[in-house]
């Protein structure tokens, strides 16, 4: 029997269905037409009789294919029909109160919600789409789908429109730097059916953070309420050579070369702040941010010291900071840089309080200049989502200079360490 179909996907779509990779994560934003791609991706699974695993065909006949939502709810209205009247002449058998189709060569394609988890264990699977994985839990994943693909090598399709920095945007992430997974950015207009007036129509009408959101599939409006976009100014002149530059450091956990290595994005990072001040404003130089042992972050710390000749430096008080005292003292001595940090306080402030009083008015004004670096991307996310980001540590390190950095606003102001007791006499 010879059945021809009908299966239309515009270029953004096939480039992702075409990817051999067995996992791939889709962020897109509405419309772009993440439904349905994952029909055709699951019907088209559907259709495989036999999948070779360990050098040797294997039976595909009673395995199934899933699309999961958030809710079974939400899979039932806005995947089951379209399924249907696309599957068409493919449908051998329909079980509508189970929402399972069996296709033609006896396999079948079912719906589920992840808000039933008692239905997504104990079977074995070929294929399964996660869609809108964000709005999850977190676990749907490991702790439920995961083992199902095991029996077949099974594949999975996460896709989504981000929500804020949670699990989905790790896994995006994860899937970046991986070479067994395939990872996908597209913004609704990427879509050439969705009419481009509708997007610009959206865009005057919606707030800007869910704009970004919804429409340009974007991770870095998780929430921010302090910094208005695009607050960030990149200094497209030279720095001044007038100023002077202040080195500070908030410093995170210390961590392991193996801790450091597994990524865990959730931790916290230390954070080294290099800025060089005038009567101008604040140039940012860099911003360094990593999970470092005790001894990297000193040396890193004596590093940047050595390279800028900062004329003060500062490390955030606390276990941290003793911490890296001694180390301080010994690779001073081996690198010739000599220091004296002073203790950074919170200053009875809650930490949110006290980035947003040092950054937030002198960002406004365009105080503050970003110099271009590898620092500015992460620099930016943690900007716009701060302070419902997960991370603020970037932020914390550069407020810090404020306690600090001495700025001369005027012409004619010298910084002097002597001053006369009587001007008339000058003693």
């Amino acid at each position: 029997m010879s059945i021809q179909l009908n299966l239309p996907l515009h270029p953004g779509q096939l480039e992702v269905y075409r990817d051999p990779h067995r996992f791939k994560v889709v962020a897109a934003g509405r419309r772009w037409g993440k439904t349905h791609m994952a029909c055709v991706y699951l019907l088209m699974k559907a259709l495989e009789n036999t999948k070779l695993v360990n050098g040797r065909d294997r039976s595909l006949r009673d395995i199934e294919c899933w699309y999961i939502a958030p809710t079974y709810e939400q899979g039932k209205r806005i995947f089951w029909n379209l399924l249907k009247n696309m599957a068409g002449s493919l449908v051998a058998k329909t079980w509508e109160n189970e929402s399972r189709l069996q296709l033609v060569n006896g396999r079948g394609v079912a719906l589920h919600g992840s808000d039933r988890p008692e239905r997504l264990k104990g079977v074995g699977l070929s294929a399964v789409v996660l869609d809108e994985f964000a709005s999850m839990k977190e676990d749907t994943w490991n702790e439920a789908i995961r083992p199902t693909l095991a029996d077949v090598a099974g594949e999975a399709l996460f896709i989504g429109t981000p929500l804020q920095k949670n699990h989905f945007y790790d896994l995006y992430l994860q899937a970046l730097s991986s070479d067994d997974w395939g990872a996908y950015h597209f913004e609704s207009e990427t879509n050439p059916y969705l009419p481009p007036e509708e997007i610009a129509a959206a865009e005057k009408t919606m707030p800007r953070e869910k704009f970004l959101q919804e429409f340009r599939a974007s991770f870095e409006t998780g929430g921010g309420l302090v910094f208005d976009y695009p607050i960030v100014t990149v200094s497209e002149i030279d720095v001044p050579r007038d100023g002077q530059v202040y080195v500070a450091m908030d410093p995170a956990g210390f961590y392991t070369e193996a801790q450091s290595r597994q990524g865990n994005r959730r931790l916290d990072e230390t954070a080294i702040a290099i800025v060089k001040v005038n009567r101008d404003g604040w140039w940012v130089l860099d911003v360094q941010h990593g999970r470092w042992d005790v001894r990297e972050t000193s040396v890193r710390f004596l590093r940047e010291v050595q390279k800028h000749r900062p004329i003060m430096t500062g490390i955030e008080k606390g276990m941290q900071r003793n911490a890296i005292m001694p180390y301080l003292s010994d690779q001073s001595r081996r690198l010739g840089v000599y220091v004296q940090p002073m203790e950074l306080t919170h200053g009875g402030q809650a930490k949110a309080s006290r980035i947003a009083w040092a950054l937030q008015g002198r960002m406004e004004h365009g105080r503050i200049h970003f110099v271009e670096g590898d620092y500015l991307k992460a620099m930016k996310e943690q900007i716009y989502d701060f302070p419902n980001g997960r991370h603020d540590d970037m932020l914390d390190a550069l407020a810090y200079i404020d306690q600090i950095a001495q700025t001369v606003y005027h012409e004619d102001t010298v910084i002097d360490t002597w001053q006369p007791l009587d001007q008339a006499v000058g003693l």
